[in-house]
């Protein structure tokens, strides 16, 4: 009996020595990866019992996949440690850590989702009577459906969690899983749904958190959930409230008297778990508040924050590149580049664009990509229009429509369709695009900002037509909704356009009581297109009143704006990113060495030197069609 304790006793030594030295090897500077493996796979010549086998072969399968390339030979660990650990009794830890671990690899290295979700939702049944591990492998699980775009599975999974969650009393994880849920229904655009689950947790924050940090970092993700909301609604002036409050939030988390996050979730098991880390917390609200500006019409406030936010995304990637980052970048770039065409900058947008694509190819399996194809084609077609490249324009539109499941993006892509028909004298397809819209999003579509849109592209098919009673009706809908929530660009464009409105009908008071307010917001914005189109108007104001100095002030800052458009027209037909504007299908092309053959001049201002009359009809040619952003 004794020579048998003692064996068991040196082979405890064996494997307790072996897996010191592969510690040892794994945390050397540089790690020796090498020796590391050899140590955990000698461990194996001693036929070790069962629970030290399957752990060595996870560990092994985790070394494999964080320091090699050999996912092959990860893969055949870890499903060595799965098959070995699966039937054990009170082995949790390696078996769920196995399970979770295992999933993460197919999902880096299959085609479908397929085997990841079978993986977790086998480990999410063994997994009922561990209220950490079980939380834990449902969050993994939802992410995974929420990728593919399964929303309600997605969501029946965190309702599950939040069950479970409860039945543990533990309030900070059900509240996550509240929160998640929101997030997922919001996707969804279920609002009154949202609005429940939101005033449930903000209830719970409010009253059953007594860790005053993890009520904060709630309180946060509460507050990114709410301002979201609503944006998505068009919302601007409503946001604010909420918007200052998650501001304030993020600096107190910030602070540098703020506990680590280790501190704050590693006292209790069920605590464990945190939506983002603070860093991320705070690009991700940079984020939010650069959307704000941008719906608002604050250009300049925009590019500030998106400037701040790519520095710190930057710093981050240094520490550790993680994928949420080019997530952040992309969408901060996407909101730039519009920033940069509403102000006349449009070489600088192709850049932006291209360096978003640049980051979309540069993540794994090119998952970023597939998910902001059709944001970059409507981007492409946004860009394509504002340098009078219609045809492009049409093709990058109608790719983004077809690609996209997003109501937002299609009704947006389809208003910009609807401009350039406009523009391109195409009628029956302007009536087609305009009946489609309208079918679709009249009763069902929420967006103040998008609906606002919508009329105002009626108001301006109306003023084409010479329907100018129809138009003025429009345009009125349209500043009604744009004035009640400081939607600026909106109603600036608004104005512009019932100010032409009322020059074509010969009522010139009325039109530079619209055209002024236009021309103070365009400039505070700043937005070059209306500005173009209101000096124009202006011009011809003053030279109805016979008011020759400011006449002549109108017409130089015309020719300003006008010269500022064209230097940069030429700029962006010389780039090598102008070669995007032909890219309709796969990969976006590498436009680093290209070069641009194709010239066109935008209209000078020589158009507008015109009797009254003619001015109607070439102004119709011109800039004050605009783009919708």
């Amino acid at each position: 009996m004794s020579t048998t304790n003692t064996a068991a006793a040196s082979q405890d030594a064996c494997y307790i020595s072996l897996l010191g030295l592969a510690e040892y090897f794994r945390t050397a500077q540089p790690p020796n990866v090498k020796k590391c493996i050899q140590c955990l796979q000698a461990l194996f010549t001693f036929t070790p019992p069962s629970k030290v086998e399957a752990r060595t072969h996870l560990q092994m399968g985790q070394i494999l996949m964080a320091y090699t390339k050999n996912i092959d030979m990860a893969r055949q660990h870890l499903e060595k440690a799965w098959s070995i650990a699966e039937p054990l009794m009170n082995f949790d830890d390696v078996k769920f850590d196995t399970a979770s671990v295992l999933a993460q690899l197919h999902l880096q290295t299959d085609q479908s989702s397929h085997q990841a979700k079978a993986m977790l939702r086998r480990a999410v049944e063994l997994s009922q009577h561990n209220v950490y591990w079980h939380c834990k492998l449902l969050l993994q699980l939802s992410q995974i459906h929420a990728s593919d775009r399964e929303y309600s599975l997605a969501s029946e999974l965190l309702a599950v969690g939040a069950e479970s969650a409860e039945e543990a009393t533990a309030t900070y994880l059900k509240v996550l899983f509240l929160l998640s849920r929101a997030m997922i229904l919001m996707i969804e655009r279920k609002t009154n749904d949202v609005l429940a689950l939101l005033n449930t947790a903000g209830q719970i924050i409010d009253n059953n958190i007594p860790n005053p940090h993890q009520k904060e970092y709630l309180k946060v993700f509460f507050l990114v959930l709410q301002v979201c909301y609503y944006l998505a609604l068009g919302q601007v002036k409503t946001v604010k409230p909420s918007l200052k409050q998650l501001q304030m939030s993020i600096q107190t988390i910030m602070a540098p008297n703020w506990p680590t996050d280790e501190s704050i979730f590693g006292a209790n098991q069920l605590e464990m778990f945190v939506w983002l880390p603070k860093e991320q917390l705070y690009v991700l609200v940079y984020l939010v508040t650069v959307s704000h500006s941008m719906m608002a019409g604050y250009m300049d406030k925009a590019q500030k924050y998106t400037e701040k936010a790519l520095t710190q995304i930057e710093k981050l990637k240094m520490q550790e590149d993680k994928p949420i980052l080019s997530v952040f970048k992309v969408i901060l770039l996407e909101h730039i580049v519009m920033c940069r065409m509403v102000m006349g900058n449009r070489e600088l947008a192709i850049r932006e664009i291209a360096a978003a694509r640049d980051v979309c190819l540069a993540v794994p399996h090119r998952s970023l990509l597939k998910r902001h194809s059709a944001q970059l084609h409507c981007l492409i077609g946004l860009y394509s229009m504002s340098t009078s490249f219609f045809e492009h324009a049409e093709r990058q539109f109608l790719v983004c429509v077809n690609e996209t499941t997003e109501r937002d993006l299609k009704l947006f892509a389809n208003l910009n369709l609807a401009i350039i028909y406009l523009r391109t004298k195409r009628d029956a397809d302007l009536k087609q695009i305009l009946d489609a819209v309208s079918t679709e999003n009249t009763h069902t579509y929420s967006s103040q900002a998008l609906m606002g849109g919508f009329y105002y592209v009626q108001g301006l098919h109306a003023f084409h037509k010479n329907s100018f009673h129809e138009a003025k009706r429009f345009l009125r809908e349209t500043l009604k909704m744009a004035n009640a929530e400081d939607l600026n660009r909106l109603t600036s464009c608004s104005l512009v356009l019932l100010s032409h409105v009322f020059l074509s009908i010969g009522n010139s008071k009325e039109s530079m009581n619209m055209v002024t307010p236009a021309m103070q917001l365009a400039s505070k914005i700043p937005d070059i297109h209306v500005q173009l189109w209101g000096s124009a108007i202006l011009k011809d104001l003053h030279r109805m009143s016979k008011d020759a100095q400011h006449e002549k002030d109108a017409y130089a800052n015309h020719v300003k704006y006008s010269e500022n458009l064209i230097a940069d027209q030429r700029k962006c037909v010389q780039s090598a990113h102008h070669e995007l504007v032909n890219w309709f299908q796969g990969d976006p092309p590498v436009t680093s060495g290209a070069s641009a053959l194709i010239l066109t001049e935008i209209p000078t201002t020589s158009a507008l030197q015109t009797t009254a009359g003619q001015q109607q009809q070439q102004q119709q040619q011109q800039q004050q069609f605009g783009q919708f952003y």
